[in-house]
């Protein structure tokens, strides 16, 4: 079984969940209960998906968890631009946070065509 701890894209993933901590320690005390809980919520969704598709061992759910998050670093991006669009964000820290969350999109389209690929074959040697 393939352990998700040895992913290049579980490990972006976190580091881009650190990202996400570190700049929203500086966002105001007011947006405790909104745009900061909501881009860490995403964020940590991103690797625990990932993690969470490994672990059922089959390439569907693996697929179907993988989609879910993608959709969670799309979200994440969104608000992000919010963000940046409140001054919440300095350039420098944006352009870091968009740099990161673009290696996590193409390591997990990556990853989601591997796994993609490898359910057609697996599909194909059933019969389906």
């Amino acid at each position: 079984m393939l352990d998700y701890k040895d992913l290049d894209l579980w490990k972006a993933s976190r580091k881009l969940v650190n990202s996400i901590y570190r700049i929203t320690k500086l966002f105001p005390s007011y947006e405790s209960f909104g745009l900061t809980l909501q881009l860490r919520r995403c964020a940590v969704s991103i690797p625990s998906n990932i993690a969470e598709g490994i672990g059922r061992n089959h390439t569907k759910d693996t697929v179907q968890f993988l989609f879910v998050a993608r959709g969670s670093l799309f979200e994440l991006e969104t608000q992000i631009y919010i963000a940046s669009d409140l001054d919440y964000i300095i350039n420098d820290d944006l352009s870091c946070i968009l740099d990161e969350i673009e290696i996590c999109k193409k390591l997990l389209n990556g990853f989601i065509g591997y796994h993609q690929h490898k359910l057609k074959t697996e599909n194909s040697k059933d019969g389906v």
